[in-house]
């Protein structure tokens, strides 16, 4: 053991009843509130960010492709998906790609009336997003050759328009010449993701039913859905599809579908910044006044080991140990809160949301390794910087002044 951290242990202590330990004690309390908050802070908005992004990407594909055209409304230019557009688009990155098409409708039923979009898929859909999300029912198994009447809706569809598993629905339609007609559909299945954008109005149901009300050939769609191996890299990938395709089609990312809620998102990253400014702010100014106390409460002390031959920089280091250390307690208790409070979280999901305006039911939490690491030993590190400056003032105690100094 060096002289620092010999004398260091023997005049700071932390059960004492004098100013600098009650002072040291509230700046224990202080750091770890500040790192608590900090790592909650952090594993909840990543974790909100990450599981909105899931949501929005698993619902309109990462990637879709549709006709290059002027046309803002729900009903869709069809394209063919060909053997050609499929050799353009053989690349490594793509692991899906699923044929849809969208249809404009009105449900009707003897009280109420709701305008909705059905998506029509076809027999290779992967239905393991909508099945995360079944909360009544089953999803259908449509044949490419057959037009099924299954349809699933959401939950929200459900229950303005009071259908329920097994109930018969008619959907009207407006055709090219502004002609009414009616199909009969039987409902199979009910779901409810969260995204009110898609809840309110979508629901699933064969896309030979949208081709057969289209007048569509068999090889025609309105969009092709792409999932990809890395949504990180999604933005590259479109790039490299939007050159591949033939140039009557153009293709579109999932951020660009719902740029609102994506830019929302991101605005959550400010607010998380801000956060951690203030903790840092809050928790250093007081680890700097619990300091400056002790430097002022020891100034004898400080002047007996100069006159003894002591250097500044000896003690200056006696000061920082012990600095450091109640730092690491604080930090430690903090880590035990913080990251208690959002396993606890992640696991019972005691706190609860409104999917309404948060898209979610409860609060998530994404607790990750790297982000624990990097906050705190960027914490320890600018706060160790911190306590540098109030440690300057040890240059200038005289030992003639400083022995009488009480």
């Amino acid at each position: 053991m060096n002289a620092a951290s010999f004398i260091s242990k023997r005049i700071f202590s932390l059960s004492k009843d004098n100013l600098s330990s009650t002072v040291m004690r509230i700046a224990v309390a202080s750091v770890a509130l500040g790192i608590a908050i900090m790592l909650i802070s952090i594993a909840v908005v990543v974790g909100f960010k990450n599981k909105i992004k899931d949501k929005v990407i698993g619902f309109v594909a990462p990637i879709h492709i549709q006709a290059l055209n002027q046309n803002e409304s729900i009903e869709e230019t069809p394209f063919i998906y060909d053997s050609v557009l499929n050799a353009r688009l053989n690349k490594p990155f793509i692991t899906e790609m699923h044929k849809t098409a969208n249809k404009a409708g009105i449900i009707k039923t003897d009280d109420e009336i709701l305008a909705v979009v059905l998506k029509g898929v076809d027999a290779d859909y992967n239905w393991s997003y909508i099945n995360s999300y079944l909360v009544d029912g089953i999803t259908p198994q449509y044949v490419d050759n057959e037009r099924s009447n299954d349809v699933v809706i959401s939950k929200i569809i459900s229950q303005k328009m009071n259908l329920n598993v097994g109930d018969p629905v008619r959907i009207w339609f407006v055709d090219n010449d502004m002609k009414a007609r009616g199909r009969k559909f039987n409902v199979v299945g009910v779901y409810e993701t969260g995204l009110q954008e898609c809840d309110d109005r979508f629901l699933y149901c064969d896309l030979n039913q949208i081709r057969k009300l289209n007048g569509w050939d068999n090889g025609e769609i309105g969009h092709l859905e792409i999932w990809v191996d890395n949504q990180e890299l999604i933005n590259d990938y479109n790039e490299q599809i939007y050159f591949s395709i033939p140039t009557n089609l153009v293709s579109y990312t999932a951020m660009e579908t719902y740029p609102h809620i994506f830019d929302w998102l991101e605005l959550q990253d400010m607010n998380v910044v801000i956060i951690i400014a203030l903790m840092l702010l809050v928790a250093g100014i007081t680890i700097i006044s619990m300091l400056l106390i002790i430097i002022l409460e020891r100034t004898s002390t400080i002047g007996l080991l100069k006159a003894m031959g002591a250097s500044n920089g000896l003690i200056r280091s006696i000061f920082l140990k012990r600095s450091c250390h109640i730092l690491l307690i604080g930090m430690v208790i903090g880590n035990v809160i913080g990251l208690g409070l959002c396993l606890i979280q992640q696991y019972t999901n005691f706190i609860t949301l409104s999917p309404e305006s948060y898209y979610l039911s409860a609060v998530p939490i994404e607790l990750n390794p790297w982000h624990i690491l990097m906050l705190n030993v960027g914490t320890f590190v600018l706060w160790v910087l911190m306590l540098l400056l109030p440690t300057m003032l040890i240059n200038n105690v005289r030992p003639s002044k400083s022995i009488r100094f009480e």
